[in-house]
């Protein structure tokens, strides 16, 4: 027996990447073409934008409370969010889910500190570079966090929002993230969150002036393993 996974999803590259890599690694754990149960629910990204655009968390929170009670209901035994961005509303969540989540930030930085890495680059949405989120996740396991100058976040943003959540995969947008990486790695980076879960459709340790931390499928693996152990033990 397995654990049903329940995946909060935000925009659909994001969730499809990580339903992909559940299914597709799943097959290491539990043979040729296993994998455990998966159910995904997503409201309009939309919507989701709207509230990250007024700064409304609690509003961000209560639309992924929707997604949990529905997965709840048809039987998910934990959930998943393979989306960084809408993260920080996670403190509101947890306490009202009616299940516990994997965190998205906490298996990266968990990632980070065993492979040993001491100062980390952060890419993603400025609704993620912005907050406080990583950084302090980060120290509380003593590793530092680097944000893109100003600059660059509204043009990652720009990229994420109009391009890769729109399965727009350019070469301008790969040389743009390459050029941002390398100038992390001059500031002293080890390693580059890929903290927006389009981002590893473009860039990952092949073409990446520093060794990359996918988040998403991190996120992906950490629910495989919580699947996989033994129902008696506690996830």
């Amino acid at each position: 027996m397995t654990r049903h996974i329940g995946i909060v999803a935000c925009s659909a590259e994001g969730a499809a990447l990580c339903y992909k890599t559940i299914c597709v690694e799943g097959a290491r754990w539990l043979g040729s073409h296993a994998h455990p149960e998966i159910s995904l629910h997503s409201l309009s990204l939309a919507d989701y934008v709207d509230c990250l655009e007024r700064g409304d968390w609690k509003g961000v929170g209560d639309i992924m409370l929707v997604s949990a009670q529905k997965l709840a209901t048809i039987g998910a035994d934990f959930l998943i969010c393979p989306d960084n961005s809408i993260h920080p509303a996670l403190a509101y969540v947890a306490p009202r889910s009616p299940l516990p989540w994997l965190h998205i930030v906490e298996v990266v930085a968990e990632e980070a500190a065993r492979r040993g890495f001491r100062r980390l680059g952060l890419t993603g949405t400025r609704w993620l570079v912005e907050n406080d989120l990583y950084p302090q996740k980060l120290a509380a396991r003593g590793l530092e966090c680097v944000r893109p100058s100003a600059a660059e976040r509204d043009e990652i943003g720009r990229i994420i929002m109009d391009e890769l959540v729109c399965s727009l995969f350019r070469p301008e947008a790969v040389a743009y993230f390459q050029q941002t990486i390398a100038g992390m790695k001059d500031r002293g980076c080890d390693a580059v969150i890929l903290g927006c879960t389009e981002i590893p459709l473009i860039i990952n340790d092949d073409n990446s002036p520093l060794p990359t931390l996918d988040s998403n499928r991190l996120l992906a693996r950490a629910a495989l393993r919580r699947a996989v152990q033994p129902q008696d033990v506690p996830a």
